[in-house]
């Protein structure tokens, strides 16, 4: 197999499909998307470019936690091709042929999983993804239906497909042909799991739209930030990309921090646990382990699988958006954010952060590095988020608890909100009314009409004004009654 460092010095290289091919012709934006298919590999397409219907999906060689390689599905049309510099990727075209179909392809040919065509591919790539997930194992052979957690007989998650959307077939042939498929054979893609992933290389692409760099170092980072303060920093490159693709934005400089040890890493003590900006939110899912509850609410009602596989804590509070998923859970954690420059580093709780729509403390120069949360966490919390749709959606309100009950007595109260005003806020009027009071009803009922009045919620195509506050209210009575019922059914 080709490697990249066989293909045109220090041009951006990549392994794709097997052959070492280099970046070529062609703007320092260019996509993944768009550079396979001006390389005539079509079978990726583009159906909304913004991350939503995974037609686009391609795999990538991942390091995981044992220093092997997992095949991770992403988006390819919102990756910037130089960010994979080094890397290497699988089309479905890569994966099999019309002589020799892949077993996932035969699958869903054969239960009659395709009808236009124009979205299996990024399903097989998503697939294909959990069909080499190493530790997917068959459920007890008593268990006939799908577990809770919506997993089949075989152990697939189906919510690795989630990013992936269908208008032809319908989802149940599509379903069935995931639930069919057995353990890998040993072909070359199970094989390649044992070898290590290819390592990032330092990258610097000049075109005349703009320059692409990547950072391998925090110096180097925030120096180059220090001399390019309207460079766009990105890790997973999935707010990045919309904005490429749907508003045709172009930056003099994008420089790449996904690479930089101290910004893709999670440290646990005893007194805190330490999140890199650029740890993508599948990898933290899976490090945590469910350490922290509210997180572990948060992550599956995060975007999809193909978007958690590159998003990071970062991106979503670097683009300072009221509506973004875990500044309310973090907010309610008390967490606080790790802000580094060249000159200085500072760390701040992150109820200081946000200043104003779309705007933060953050100075030109500097950059997130983590989000340090406290140990010991409260004993009671819950992320609910509002939707149209059950997933992958944008939340009308989003709200975050995290509440310590002592003896029956809420001895601490931090409330993180959402999609109410112009920025995520803490529910302070709500908390000082709850702290020291009464686990009960009336407690609750006093508390959850001061919880409605919070914020400045507007009326928009998601919801009004008063929804929002109608759904405030509604949230802490339905965290109180989901919480008796709980404690009733325990033994």
């Amino acid at each position: 197999m080709n490697t990249p460092e066989n293909v045109l010095g220090t041009e951006p290289a990549f392994i794709v499909n097997g052959a070492g091919r280099s970046f070529g012709p062609g703007a320092s934006h260019t996509t993944a998307l768009e550079w396979l298919r001006n390389n005539r590999l079509t079978a990726a397409k583009e159906g909304c470019g913004e991350g939503e219907c995974g037609a686009c999906a391609i795999l990538l060689a991942q390091t995981d936690r044992d220093g092997a390689t997992s095949w991770t599905a992403v988006n390819s049309c919102l990756i910037p091709m130089a960010s994979l510099d080094g890397q290497e990727m699988v089309t479905s075209e890569g994966l099999g042929s019309p002589e020799q179909m892949h077993p996932v392809q035969q699958a869903l040919a054969s239960g009659g999983g395709s009808q236009c065509g124009y979205c299996t591919p990024g399903f097989v790539c998503g697939m294909a993804s959990e069909f080499y997930r190493r530790d997917r194992t068959p459920l007890a052979q008593d268990t006939q239906q799908p577990t809770p957690g919506e997993r089949g007989p075989n152990g697939f998650d189906l919510h690795s497909l989630s990013g992936n959307l269908c208008r032809c077939t319908g989802y149940r042939p599509i379903r069935d042909a995931a639930y069919s498929l057995g353990a890998p054979t040993d072909d070359a893609w199970a094989r390649r799991r044992d070898e290590p992933a290819p390592g990032y290389r330092a990258t610097d692409l000049k075109r005349s739209d703009g320059q692409f760099v990547r950072a391998t170092t925090l110096k180097q980072a925030t120096t180059l930030l220090a001399e390019n303060p309207t460079a766009i920093l990105i890790a997973g490159s999935t707010d990045w990309g919309v904005e490429v693709n749907l508003r045709a934005r172009r930056a003099p400089m994008v420089i790449a921090v996904d690479r930089i040890p101290e910004l893709d890493s999670i440290l646990l003590t005893d007194t805190e646990i330490e999140i890199g900006a650029a740890t993508p939110l599948s990898e933290i899912e899976r490090v945590l382990d469910g350490r922290i509850p509210l997180l572990a609410q948060l992550i599956p009602q995060f975007a999809s699988r193909l978007i958690r596989n590159r998003a990071t804590l970062g991106g979503n509070l670097g683009t300072g958006s009221p509506i973004g998923d875990s500044p309310p859970a973090l907010l309610a954690l008390e967490a606080q954010i790790v802000l580094t420059s060249a000159e200085r580093q500072r760390v701040l709780p992150l109820a200081d952060y946000f200043t104003g729509y779309r705007t933060t403390v953050k100075e030109p120069g500097e950059l997130i590095k983590s989000v340090r949360i406290p140990l010991p966490l409260s004993n009671l919390s819950a992320f609910h988020k509002i939707t149209k749709r059950r997933f992958d959606d944008i939340s009308s309100v989003a709200v975050a608890f995290s509440l310590h009950i002592d003896d029956e007595v809420i001895t601490k109260a931090r409330i993180g909100l959402g999609g109410v005003a112009a920025t995520p806020l803490r529910a302070y009027a709500t908390e000082k009314m709850l702290t020291g009071q009464p686990w009960n009803r009336d407690t609750i009922k006093g508390a959850a009409a001061a919880l409605g009045a919070e914020g400045t919620p507007m009326s928009d195509h998601r919801a009004s004004s008063s929804y929002r506050s109608i759904m405030l209210s509604s949230a802490l009575i339905k965290l109180y009654t989901e919480n008796n019922l709980i404690m009733e059914a325990t033994p």
